[in-house]
């Protein structure tokens, strides 16, 4: 583990480097695996090795509404929240590709804030970063038509992946958007028409967004 925290966690000093390879431990996760769900008592923290995780709100009719992805060398901010004050979640968290975490015990959390600089600093670093993605998502939501938002939601795709094929279907989009299929659909064709996009079976080709 500590070789691994080195090269995604390069920011910690070496001590805590080492305190964290001794408390925690490794959980790997397949894809379309859950790691946290709505009303879930939180027990530890998770800092991303590998993979990549979707973080979402689900409704009681089982709709979702994508928030934001959590990649290597990132932590997930809500675990922090609610390990630090001991309260369950209120949101979910999947493995979009095969992940391994670290998964950091709740009573090391608040310890390390006073210990290490470099904690500290990137605790309030993850607050910060998810709150400003949380802000984006809220603005797209808020005050663009869901041309714009559908657009906003490839793009962060196409930018996350690294790829300009997005594998992904138009009821998983409509899913995410808490949209209809039509309505996505429609969308997509005509993006496909003005030449920004290619559409596939089970994939998004991006051409110029």
């Amino acid at each position: 583990m500590l070789e691994q925290l080195q090269k995604q966690f390069p920011q910690f000093e070496p001590p805590l480097q080492e305190r964290i390879s001794e408390a925690s431990f490794i959980k790997n996760f397949k894809a379309g695996e859950m790691l946290m769900r709505t009303g879930q008592n939180i027990r530890s923290t998770a800092l991303i090795l590998t993979g990549l995780l979707k973080v979402y709100r689900e409704d009681d009719e089982g709709n979702e509404f994508f928030m934001y992805y959590l990649q290597p060398g990132q932590a997930c901010a809500l675990s922090m929240v609610c390990a630090t004050s001991q309260q369950t979640s209120q949101l979910m968290v999947k493995a979009v590709a095969d992940a391994e975490v670290i998964m950091v015990p709740l009573e090391y959390m608040e310890k390390w804030m006073g210990e290490f600089k470099t904690w500290y600093q990137f605790v309030v670093e993850t607050y910060r970063a998810r709150f400003e993605e949380l802000l984006i998502t809220i603005d797209h939501v808020a005050f663009r038509n869901m041309d714009e938002r559908l657009e906003f939601y490839l793009k962060k795709h196409q930018q996350v992946l690294r790829s300009n094929s997005i594998p992904i279907t138009h009821q998983e989009i409509a899913n995410e958007l808490n949209s209809s299929r039509e309505v996505i659909s429609r969308l997509m064709k005509k993006m496909e028409e003005r030449g920004k996009i290619k559409l596939h079976r089970n994939h998004v080709e991006i051409i110029k967004l």
